[in-house]
């Protein structure tokens, strides 16, 4: 690694751990309707929250898990949130530099794009991926705690995606790129609208309107990545629910909440996807 790649992955982890601060308040407020401008305030007492009593991870360390008026104790979720997302931050700035799929040097489509041009295609790609690294730590702690995705936070991503991609298009990213995405998003929303009209009790609305979001993603990257990431979360999906009913913590009536499941596939399609496609076709001899 780099000394450049060093410095980017050290800075994507210190913004994903601030980032992650702020994901906490969305995830606790979003679902029940509170504004994300009111101050934060302990739910327990209603003191305010001083800014050093904000630092993330750290405060959470100083206060030893407690509020400092009332000592209520602090779910210990915040902290990994934060790392979480700090680790997600890193891991995805890594990615885009190191990974074939998005090596700086192949974003500079046209002929009389420079470095310049390659490089501002690689932040809005990467402001693109970090953006979904976020939304997909929010909306999985959702999902798991509510069994619900919210429009705020499903509906603008498209919009979000579609901005930053197509911006990286016009920047110097393969403009077939954009086009993959486009057709992934509808693609992936389309097959799950179909699996929740087959079966309305289990498809979730969320999980259609999340499963575009993803497709676009997918698709930006490439076919491989987005049939792999496709397919990856049934297969996770169903793994666990298979885990779950063998140590008796389900039945096949249990409603599980799925939206995990697509996350983690996706992101599994997104960094290896392409390879995985590349080996199975190889295999066929299709390559």
């Amino acid at each position: 690694m780099s000394t450049i790649t060093a410095l980017l992955v050290a800075f994507a982890a210190l913004l994903g751990l601030i980032i992650g601060s702020f994901l906490n308040v969305v995830i606790y407020r979003v679902p029940v309707g509170i504004p994300l401008t009111r101050p934060s305030q302990c739910p327990h007492c209603d003191s305010p929250v001083k800014p050093w009593q904000n630092v993330p991870v750290v405060s959470w360390l100083l206060l030893r898990g407690k509020c400092a008026n009332c000592g209520a104790p602090i779910s210990v979720r915040y902290p990994l949130v934060e790392l979480a997302t700090g680790v997600a931050f890193a891991g995805v700035v890594w990615m885009l530099v190191e990974s074939e799929a998005f090596r700086l040097a192949s974003l500079a489509q046209r002929p009389e794009a420079g470095a310049e041009v390659g490089a501002l295609a690689f932040a809005f790609i990467a402001v693109a991926y970090l953006y979904l690294a976020a939304i997909s730590i929010a909306l999985t702690m959702i999902d798991l705690d509510m069994r619900r995705l919210p429009n705020p936070i499903v509906l603008p991503s498209y919009i979000a995606l579609a901005v930053l991609f197509t911006a990286a298009c016009l920047a110097g990213a393969p403009w077939d790129a954009l086009l993959r995405a486009a057709i992934g998003g509808a693609a992936l929303f389309a097959f799950y609208w179909l699996l929740r009209f087959a079966k309305p009790g289990g498809m979730g609305g969320g999980d259609v309107k999340l499963a575009g979001v993803l497709g676009a993603a997918l698709g930006f990257v490439g076919w491989g990545a987005l049939i792999v990431g496709a397919f990856a979360a049934f297969l996770i999906g169903g793994v666990v629910g298979i885990v779950m009913m063998l140590t008796r913590r389900a039945t096949r009536k249990t409603a599980i909440p799925f939206g995990p499941f697509m996350v983690v596939g996706a992101w599994l399609g997104i960094v290896i996807g392409e390879p995985i496609a590349r080996w199975y076709t190889g295999l066929l001899g299709l390559a």
